[in-house]
């Protein structure tokens, strides 16, 4: 891991402060880049995340029933092999989302395991 400084106006670092253990993230998420309506299902992960949840709301957060029902959708399409360009891409970036919340998730427990 590598440890980065950077500088903020002050009002900017009074909203960051709460939660900087969520912002590595946060800043990941943001950046995944995406170009379809998995956007929908970062920004609901990266506000959730900004509540400066505890470590323990964190590994029991599920995604809205929206995202859940859309993703269920897109794996219907994908096993029928009835998936789109479009479609395939916002699969790919739902899964570059689940991917991050399963490392943080993983984070989390071998952090509260290390401290039994």
């Amino acid at each position: 891991m590598v440890q980065m400084t950077m500088q903020v106006h002050k009002d900017l670092a009074k909203r960051i402060k709460p939660i900087r253990y969520w912002l590595p993230t946060i800043l990941e998420l943001s950046l995944v880049g995406f170009k379809t309506p998995a956007t929908e299902t970062a920004s609901e992960i990266i506000e959730f995340l900004s509540t400066n949840p505890s470590s323990q709301m964190v590994l029991d957060h599920r995604v809205s029933k929206r995202a859940q029902e859309r993703l269920r959708r897109l794996l219907a399409l994908n096993e029928a092999g009835m998936l789109g360009e479009m479609e395939q891409l916002e699969l790919d970036e739902i899964q570059q989302i689940e991917h991050i919340m399963i490392m943080l998730k993983t984070q989390i427990a071998e952090a509260q395991q290390q401290k039994k």
